[in-house]
């Protein structure tokens, strides 16, 4: 690797080589038998049913931010960022959307209402 700075920024190349660095040094393992006083933060995700702004990255600024300066006390800090937060919001829209074809979750069934859910999102 050449110490001159490159004439233009590559993504793809340097978010390569920090996320083997990060691997490499089991940053995503954590390790609950480590020392240091223990801190977890559990994320919520955005809502999938609106679009995405500005305050989400101020959001995800703010805990960046937070996980750091934990990390920087000698706290062991695991920042675990959510996937789904009980999916309401999908599952409100759906029903509307099958009460107005005249049916309803119950007339479609669990398993039926999950598939309609994974494809709406």
């Amino acid at each position: 690797m050449s110490d001159a700075l490159a004439k233009t920024y590559d993504p793809a190349a340097t978010e390569a080589r920090w996320q083997a660095a990060w691997d490499a040094a089991g940053a995503f393992h954590p390790d609950p038998a480590a020392a240091g006083e223990p801190f977890s933060l559990v994320i919520p995700p955005p809502n999938v049913t609106g679009s995405l702004h500005m305050g989400h990255a101020f959001e995800t600024a703010l805990i960046d931010t937070l996980v750091r300066f934990q990390r920087l006390q000698g706290k062991n800090v695991l920042c675990l960022p959510g996937t789904d937060h009980a999916s309401i919001a999908v599952q409100t829209i759906l029903e509307k959307q099958i009460k107005a074809a005249g049916g309803s979750k119950d007339d479609l069934g669990r398993d039926a209402f999950l598939e309609r859910a994974w494809a709406w999102k």
